[in-house]
């Protein structure tokens, strides 16, 4: 069974829509996030302040390379679509799913953003980041699931609703 794959930005809820997404389905559950935290040792914005946004951009890549994972739902950090290789490797054996909210949900959500891991270039707004990745996360995207409104468990309706139908 091909992976399924969340992608959409920080506060969409990728990675507590995936645990019920994963029950849901009987399917395995990654966290990107956790794999790199775990992986390096240290918590995602330690890695941003200590080494910046183009050396935690190199390691998310990395770590993405590196699974070979299959019957799993992958929530993904925000800034995995700014690698290309990275996105490829998801899509070739995994259907994209782009969890999307508009800015004021996710600036509601936001709470921790200085400590979150939130990538973003030195200089750049919260607004001009949103407005960056959104068009990359279309591109990618195989579904697109409006997260704005409604609760978890609806929008893995959504989810699992749309996934049958392309299986």
């Amino acid at each position: 069974m091909k992976n399924i794959v969340l992608i959409g930005l920080p506060g969409a809820g990728k990675s507590t829509i995936g645990v019920i997404l994963a029950k849901t389905l009987g399917m395995k559950f990654i966290d990107t996030d956790i794999v790199i935290q775990e992986n390096i040792g240290k918590f995602l914005q330690t890695i941003i302040n200590e080494d910046g946004t183009e050396a935690f951009l190199k390691i998310e890549e990395k770590n993405i390379l590196g699974l070979n994972e299959t019957n799993t739902v992958i929530a993904t950090g925000g800034s995995v679509v700014y690698s290309t290789h990275a996105m490829e490797h998801l899509k070739s054996d995994g259907i994209l799913v782009y969890l999307n909210i508009s800015f004021d949900e996710m600036s509601k959500r936001l709470r921790n953003i200085k400590n979150r891991g939130v990538v973003m270039i030195p200089g750049q707004s919260l607004y001009d980041m949103v407005n960056q990745r959104i068009p990359l996360y279309e591109k990618y995207a195989d579904i697109t699931i409006d997260c704005s409104f409604g609760d978890f468990e609806n929008v893995v309706g959504k989810v699992v609703e749309k996934i049958q139908k392309i299986r």
